[in-house]
């Protein structure tokens, strides 16, 4: 047998049959379609159609939401697919690797599971994230984002979608409504997709903390994300049968200056709790140095005191809470093992 025999083409039944129906016109012309019948299938009333340029849907009803959107990552990727042959049984999208192009905007956030985006078939167009020295322009439901830094996507669906923060800041992008920005941004925290400081560290690369109507939401986001955060610790220390400590206070040496205030305080152990809730707030450096090294400061001159601090993030808290009570179990029943802490004055903040 003679193993470098070519494959015969997949006959155009076995194409149309096939459970993707989206081909470029180069994987078509791998499978032993040539151009001439392509166009002549696509032809008005026959029984194909040109979804986007070089991008043929192998039916004439209108796309699946599916079909598009893979119609839109072959588009994208096509320069790169275009002298590859397609083996036969080959995958569709086999072309559009994770450098190459990457659903973002409403589009992602509705594949991520927002409800404040409008579902897949109201989309006008998909935003698709390609890097920065593709040739490319925008055509039909594709809208060309281009890009120096293309995230690592997540596999949704079996698509190449955009983290939730990058999602987020293309779509914030194309807003001008205040309400629109507010009501994406609540979404994210308040569904787990995302935290605070993730959102605003795109928000700052996109440059879009400069409009006013998306410092204003940025301003909600952040009092949200620590409520959340806040009602996070409350139930981590009730869920596994914490002592109660004093909350949200501000620490004073008697007589002396204000050390500053922390979440969670346990006198008898000297162990304080903060949440890192860090991000940019208006008038404050947005790159948030001057808070990591006041915080740092504070934290300190605390343990100097001989009170330990203990440092959680909303996210570890979201994700691993049995592992952060352990954390505060742990350094509670070491203050027993400590000298004595430097008596300081507990107040409400």
């Amino acid at each position: 047998m003679n193993h470098n025999t070519p494959l015969p083409p997949r006959p155009l039944q076995q194409l149309v049959a096939g459970p993707r129906r989206v081909l470029t016109t180069a994987q078509l012309r791998a499978h032993g379609v040539p151009a001439a019948e392509t166009n002549a299938q696509c032809r008005p009333g026959g029984p194909w159609r040109q979804l986007l340029p070089g991008v043929v849907l192998l039916h004439p009803g209108p796309p699946t939401s599916e079909e598009r959107l893979h119609a839109v990552l072959l588009y994208a990727a096509r320069e790169r697919t275009a002298g590859v042959p397609a083996q036969p049984g080959a995958r569709a999208d086999a072309g559009t690797g994770p450098a190459e192009a990457v659903i973002t905007g409403p589009a992602a956030l509705t594949l991520h599971g927002f409800t404040s985006t409008p579902a897949l078939p109201d989309l006008d167009a998909v935003d698709v994230l390609v890097p920065r020295t593709r040739r490319l322009r925008s055509a039909g439901c594709a809208r060309i984002l281009r890009t120096a830094d293309l995230p690592v996507p997540e596999q949704v669906t079996g698509l190449p979608v955009a983290p939730v923060a990058r999602a987020l800041a293309d779509a914030v992008a194309e807003l001008t409504d205040a309400a629109a920005v507010q009501r994406l941004l609540t979404e994210a925290v308040r569904g787990g997709h995302c935290e605070p400081a993730a959102i605003v560290r795109e928000l700052k690369r996109a440059r879009l903390l400069s409009h006013p109507h998306v410092v204003d939401a940025v301003e909600s986001l952040l009092a949200e994300g620590r409520a959340i955060a806040e009602d996070r610790l409350y139930r981590m220390v009730r869920e596994y049968g914490l002592p109660d400590p004093v909350w949200n206070v501000d620490l004073r040496l008697p007589g002396g200056p204000l050390l500053g205030g922390v979440d969670a305080y346990w006198p008898d152990h000297a162990v304080a709790v903060e949440l890192d809730t860090r991000a940019h707030r208006r008038g404050q450096p947005h790159d948030g140095d001057a808070v990591w090294s006041e915080y740092v400061r504070r934290r300190e001159h605390l343990e100097r005191l001989g009170i330990t601090v203990v440092h959680l993030t909303p996210k570890k808290l979201r994700d691993a809470p049995e592992q952060q009570a352990t954390v505060v179990r742990t350094a509670l029943m070491a203050a027993q093992d400590r000298e004595p802490a430097a008596h300081v004055v507990v107040l409400p903040r």
